[in-house]
């Protein structure tokens, strides 16, 4: 397939097709899940319809039995939340032709999906997520985030990429769309509209939870005026003039989505005093300035928003590729109500891991005292280190380092 970008997603799919007889990739609209799937199948002989086809969909609602007469297995079935009555046939064929890899499905409302895949197809479905192009997928750097960040680890993790600012910014305000980067007519700004009205705006009215678009917009911009933060709902209500309980069904319909996530802070019975208000952060990072209305690169760069945009490009390292790995730490952050805070806190079988995020070549190394808050929740804390621009690894002590933000 001309142009085509290998995706990190690849191996977790190989994984989960040689294991299971159906497969449900899931994400947002446009982030590659069809082309990924057709490129995998390109030397195999395999069905391919898609439910936006309202033919295939009638058939597929009316007489799912027709359907899988019509359009043989092995087959890929694109936009299937369309038709979730297929599910029961598909586990009838499933059990009785025991083929792994039989049925390959995409899905973009992850909310109805997941409803009728858990009463279904429990036990004979595996189920991955995909978001759009990661910085490396774009550069074809395939390496996936370190899980250890000791000097060792990380200093075997091979990488030919030096990001510099004017890179890392490049890719945020672009965001990772594979449209956007594989076709060079494609304008950003004219992308981004076309995709709100064409894809997201269709999808929320399709979940029948939206009357009001105007202030739906309204409320996406303030979500992404706030991408980093902690959540403030009544903010978020003010600025979309609704109500604060509208404003958390909206955003639970947004992670729903595949458009944002939220990023919890760390909690255990040990300390009282820490804070419980999850974290906002959008998974492109090129949506989120388009929403916030941020017109170049360069703006963003030197606004005051450019901390919050480096950090939510440093948590979207973790947050995608570690979905995409056979072993997904927890992520956290820590804020207690002295306000003393570490940006991001990975929590593994072993004990937790601190990291700091620092848009800076050169940031000061008193901010690794921070980590020592970790300590009274009673966990062992692992090698951690300040992820920067700077050029290359850096130890700091024998616990942390200055970490490239290119090795994640």
């Amino acid at each position: 397939m001309e142009n085509y970008i290998k995706r990190l997603a690849e191996e977790k799919f190989g994984r989960l097709n040689s294991s299971f007889p159906v497969v449900l990739v899931c994400g947002p609209r446009q982030v590659g899940k069809t082309t990924m799937l057709k490129q995998l199948c390109k030397n195999e002989k395999r069905t391919y319809v898609t439910l936006d086809d309202m033919d295939a969909r009638e058939l597929a609602l009316k007489d799912p039995k027709l359907f899988f007469q019509t359009y043989k297995t092995p087959i890929l079935i694109d936009e299937v939340q369309y038709a979730p009555n297929l599910f029961s046939q598909i586990k009838i064929m499933a059990d009785t032709n025991q083929k792994a890899g039989e049925f390959w499905m995409t899905g973009s409302q992850s909310y109805n999906i997941m409803k009728n895949v858990s009463e279904s197809l429990a036990g004979r479905i595996g189920i991955m997520n995909m978001f759009s192009l990661t910085h490396q997928e774009i550069l074809r750097d395939e390496h996936k985030s370190p899980i250890k960040f000791d000097f060792e680890s990380l200093a075997q993790i091979n990488n030919a990429h030096t990001l510099e600012i004017n890179d890392v910014f490049e890719y945020i305000f672009n965001g990772g769309m594979p449209k956007l980067n594989q076709l060079d007519n494609v304008s950003r700004n004219d992308y981004f509209s076309s995709y709100i009205n064409s894809y997201l705006m269709r999808d929320i009215m399709e979940l029948g939870k939206i009357s009001d678009t105007v202030k739906f917009l309204k409320f996406l911009t303030a979500c992404a005026t706030q991408t980093s933060c902690m959540v403030n709902y009544a903010n978020l209500a003010v600025a979309a003039d609704i109500s604060q309980p509208t404003a958390k069904e909206w955003l639970d319909m947004l992670q729903g989505l595949g458009i944002v996530y939220l990023v919890q802070p760390y909690f255990n019975n040990t300390l009282k005093r820490l804070i419980k208000t999850p974290k906002l952060y959008f998974y492109d990072t090129g949506l989120c300035s388009y929403l916030a209305k941020i017109p170049t690169k360069d703006s963003l760069q030197f606004s005051a928003f450019a901390g919050a945009y480096f950090e939510n490009y440093v948590m979207n390292q973790f947050k995608i590729k570690y979905q995409l790995s056979s072993l997904e730490p927890s992520i956290f952050y820590y804020r207690d109500k002295d306000q003393k805070e570490v940006d991001i806190v990975l929590e593994t079988f072993d004990g937790l891991t601190p990291l700091e995020v620092k848009l800076s070549a050169n940031p000061n190394k008193r901010d690794l005292q921070k980590f020592k808050v970790l300590q009274k929740l009673g966990k062992n804390i692992n090698n951690g280190g300040i992820i920067c621009l700077i050029d290359r690894l850096y130890p700091c002590d024998e616990n942390n380092c200055l970490i490239p933000v290119g090795l994640i």
